[in-house]
């Protein structure tokens, strides 16, 4: 892995606006910026795409490149929230919801010259027919795969602990049950969602190289709680884990997400890097 791969989530700064949160990531070294796919930031229901080239012009002559579109959340929806409306709500009403909003996110994905997209798996399912919601899930993504096609954007599921696909062999039984053939569904690597599922991220690297598109990280506690931490502050290795993305030859971005840093936002992206940049430049 190179240093220019590496990218920061503007999900961490809601206390202002994307086009300052890129600004500040440029600043800091980044050569990477995921844009949030939401409110306060480039929320698909209004985010026009005169507002999405003004975005794309600033990135690039920052030198930045968007690394991905993090379109999980759903704060933008009267109701809705860090999951609500899921793509497995019991209201079809509230899933067609979800699948407009994803469509309309992958074509402002393709607006800033972005091929990844990372969308949420599935939702939460406690107490629900999980063979079904896995045929709902899939039904909702086959609905935005033309769209993602003539855009020329890759899906990406992301794991996550908790929700209906927490760990990398559940993604590999929803893409072989459904999407074998579908080059275009692939997975969003949270690293530090892994490791709280007891996986061992640089593992699921190796093994799964072929279906990941992108990569999240974050650091995470010995105890594994689901809790995003500035790089250095936890317990994963991430030496080993830039050792593992140079094995299987990744040449994606690798974005630091710390979302719930939202009033220290520019203070813990500059830590995040101040700690991951010797790591990379010197391994």
């Amino acid at each position: 892995m190179k240093l220019d791969q590496l990218a920061f989530s503007t999900n961490a700064f809601k206390q202002t606006d994307v086009f300052d949160a890129v600004k500040t990531l440029a600043k800091i070294g980044y050569r990477g910026v995921e844009i949030m796919a939401d409110k306060p930031h480039m929320r698909p229901d209004t985010f026009t795409d005169a507002e999405a080239d003004q975005l794309r012009k600033l990135i690039e002559d920052l030198g930045l490149s968007v690394s991905n579109v993090n379109a999980f959340t759903g704060f933008c929806f009267a109701d809705g929230d860090t999951y609500h409306p899921t793509w497995v709500e019991a209201d079809p009403r509230k899933r067609q919801q979800r699948i407009d909003h994803t469509r309309r996110a992958i074509e402002l994905t393709a607006r800033l010259g972005c091929k990844n997209i990372s969308l949420q798996p599935a939702g939460p399912y406690m107490g629900r027919d999980v063979d079904a919601l896995y045929t709902q899930f899939a039904e909702g993504i086959a609905a935005c795969i033309d769209t993602a096609k003539a855009c020329g954007v890759s899906l990406n599921v992301e794991p996550e602990p908790g929700l209906l696909i927490e760990r990398s062999d559940q993604f590999m039984r929803l893409k072989r049950d459904f999407f074998a053939d579908e080059p275009i569904v692939q997975m969003n690597s949270d690293l530090g969602h892994f490791y709280c599922v007891r996986e061992d991220p640089a593992t699921v690297l190796r093994n799964h190289a072929d279906v990941t598109r992108h990569v999240h990280i974050e650091d995470i506690v010995a105890e594994r709680v689901h809790q995003h931490l500035v790089p250095g502050e936890g317990a994963m290795d991430f030496a080993g884990i830039f050792a593992a993305l140079d094995e299987i030859n990744y040449d994606g971005f690798v974005t630091v997400e710390l979302y719930p840093y939202t009033s220290t936002a520019g203070d813990v992206a500059q830590r995040a890097y101040d700690h991951l940049a010797p790591l990379i430049v010197k391994k």
